[in-house]
């Protein structure tokens, strides 16, 4: 008798938990983006001084997402382990092209940059296991430096452990 009890109630939770699944209001449902979505990522960026073409730092991991304010602007930020930049940059993204002209530079208080040619080319690159990814260009200018443009080039993080560096 107890064994039917058991039995019963687990049916009847069983069917408790399959009739109040009810997928009714997710019609609508869809994963939001941001705008910028097309240029965002993690990128292994080398950083070049264009006038020696000398490498001063390889595979720096950048960082590109939106600002989330609508306002047609992303964030480039290397969380300081490059040449210490973090602002904001305006975005085409129709060409997937981005500029800026003196942004403040939040981790580096009181001085601002330039980002020029900045580009995302799609499926133009290879990570170091030679997947075909996303290739990241841009020049920097830094007010601390007026006159020296650095060069940012690389390639967009795939996340698999053997292109990590």
């Amino acid at each position: 008798m107890k064994n039917i009890k058991r039995l019963l109630l687990l049916v009847g939770i069983f069917a408790f938990s399959i009739t109040s699944c009810d997928v009714d209001g997710y019609d609508d449902y869809g994963m939001e983006t941001t705008p910028s979505v097309a240029m965002n990522g993690e990128w292994w960026i080398d950083i070049i001084d264009e006038a020696s073409g000398s490498v001063l730092a390889q595979h720096i991991l950048h960082k590109t997402y939106d600002t989330n304010a609508g306002d047609g602007r992303m964030y480039i930020d290397d969380n300081q382990n490059g040449y210490w930049i973090k602002g904001t940059v305006a975005v085409d993204l129709n060409g997937l092209t981005f500029t800026t002209t003196d942004e403040d530079n939040l981790v580096d208080p009181g001085s601002t940059f330039n980002v020029t040619d900045g580009k995302v080319l799609k499926n133009a690159a290879h990570s170091e296991s030679g997947v075909v990814t996303d290739s990241i260009y841009f020049k920097g200018e830094f007010s601390y430096d007026p006159g020296t443009i650095i060069i940012f080039a690389g390639h967009k993080r795939t996340g698999f452990l053997e292109d990590e560096y």
